[in-house]
């Protein structure tokens, strides 16, 4: 992949400054066609080894437009407060809006690239981390983005002579560490290491360009020119057609029943032993929290259920039991427009919580497969893809420490009724009923239909549901406890 960079490529000032001019016209007046537009993000992805001018190239390119239209982000080794998170959760909050550009200069490659180099991860883990990217890039292409990797190369000898002649200036001198010097004794290493993710991560959507970087002059031009033609492209023609997606297949019952409806949400619990237990089951939370290794994880929980069903009550009963500076709840509402101009899943990203702390979502990421998908907010391709990216998103937080719990609150659409009544007759609870709850019970069964195979599509072995039978409060609330201290008793 590396050898069609390696042909010397040059270009000579004059020729150099006479087409400056006219590409940066062209490619400004890009920027602000993608501005006004607002259709789609710009990601450009700047990779290569060290010494071969990404900066110099960052830099062009931020001179040559607007660089009040563009996110910057030179990235190193991740921070206290990134560590405690995903790997990918410094990447997913820095990602630029519709009608702007980010540029990253050291990106999701970067850790995978190095540590397998170093030898401190194997291969197997090396292919892990690639596909995570694969389907990561894959979800930002989805979502509407334009994606544009660069690998700025150079061969042994040019990287050496770069290096020296960077160190013998006072001037850039700085530039050059021990680090760089030590990457070009392993050189071998990292150009196989950085060929084989090259080709695994060079996709249809997002292929990777790789540029000789001997010339700065050429280098730059290249990167202005691919950026040029593949936005002005976008930008004129036709919006491109979402990919068809299959979901995870569905289980279907041969007798026609489904998991809601085998439910038995008879069961109650009396007044008494309802006070016992929830005495007996908060103090276990709040013990559990205060364990040592409760430090080194975070706790995200996710209530979900059909309206009405208590999941304010639930919530309240496990924050009880918390240190409420440890402990955040999140209610989802309809996107902001911020919200609307970034990835489906960004909005939740954002609230990732560190180690040692509580995340509590009142409703969540699902919404894209229940309320979307019934009311017709999204595209079919779009509820249909989020299965796989829900799946993808909880497996990450799982294995950054992240406890996982998720609830599925039940109630029947008789009981619903009764506590709709209730609730618009008691003046202080009238704010939780309006005409929308009205509308979605008509939908009942088109719900139910979603519910069912959103179970059947995310409940997985490290992220379960729980099926919560709330048609009675107190019943629900106290398997809400106890499940929770399960998790919290198994990992801890």
């Amino acid at each position: 992949m590396f050898e069609s960079a390696e042909l010397g490529h040059a270009i000579d000032k004059a020729a150099y400054e006479q087409e400056i001019p006219g590409l940066r016209e062209a490619l400004l007046d890009a920027q602000y066609d993608l501005v006004a537009s607002k259709a789609f993000p710009v990601i450009l992805v700047i990779g290569g080894v060290d010494g071969a001018g990404k900066s110099a190239t960052v830099a062009a390119l931020n001179e040559w437009m607007d660089p009040r239209h563009i996110r910057t982000h030179g990235l190193s080794d991740p921070s206290d407060e990134e560590l405690e998170r995903p790997h990918m959760w410094r990447f997913w909050r820095q990602l630029p809006p519709k009608g702007r550009m980010g540029i990253f200069d050291g990106s999701w490659y970067t850790w995978p690239i190095v540590e397998r180099a170093y030898g401190r991860i194997k291969e197997a883990r090396l292919d892990q981390s690639l596909e995570q990217v694969r389907r990561f890039e894959q979800m930002l292409i989805d979502e509407g983005a334009l994606v544009l990797k660069f690998w700025m190369h150079l061969s042994r000898d040019a990287q050496k002579k770069r290096l020296k002649k960077l160190e013998a200036d006072p001037l850039t001198r700085w530039r050059v560490t021990d680090r760089d010097w030590k990457h070009f004794a392993m050189y071998d290493t990292f150009r196989a290491v950085a060929e084989r993710a090259l080709r695994s991560t060079s996709t249809a959507g997002a292929p990777w360009t790789v540029i000789e970087a001997t010339d700065p002059r050429y280098q730059k031009l290249a990167v202005g020119r691919i950026l040029l033609e593949r936005l002005r492209a976008r930008l004129d023609g036709p919006a491109p057609a979402p990919a068809p997606v299959a979901a995870p297949p569905v289980a279907a019952g041969l007798d026609g029943r489904n998991v809601l409806r085998s439910l038995d949400l008879t069961q109650r619990l009396p007044k008494e032993s309802y006070e016992r237990e929830l005495e007996t089951w908060q103090g276990r939370l709040n013990l559990l929290t205060r364990h040592k290794a409760f430090r080194d994880h975070s706790v995200i929980l996710v209530f979900e259920g059909s309206d009405a069903a208590g999941k304010g009550g639930g919530i309240r009963r496990v924050t009880q039991a918390l240190d409420l500076r440890l402990c955040e709840i999140t209610p989802i509402a309809a996107p902001t427009e911020e919200e609307r101009a970034q990835p489906y899943l960004w909005r939740f990203w954002r609230h990732v919580p560190r180690k040692g702390r509580f995340q509590i979502f009142d409703r969540s990421w699902y919404g894209r497969v229940l309320v979307e998908r019934v009311e017709g907010f999204c595209a079919e391709a779009d509820w249909m893809r989020a299965y796989g990216e829900i799946n993808d998103f909880e497996d990450q937080l799982v294995r950054s420490g992240a406890i996982l719990a998720k609830f599925w609150l039940a109630i029947s659409p008789e009981e619903q009724l009764r506590r709709f009544q209730a609730r618009q007759e008691s003046r202080f609870k009238r704010f939780k009923i309006t005409d929308e709850d009205w509308r979605n019970r008509d939908k009942w069964p088109a719900y139910e239909a979603a519910v069912c195979d959103m179970l059947d599509r995310t409940s997985t072995e490290i992220a379960p549901w729980t099926l919560v039978e709330s048609e009675d409060k107190a019943f629900g609330r106290i398997k809400i406890l106890r499940t929770l201290c399960a998790r919290l008793e198994a990992v801890l």
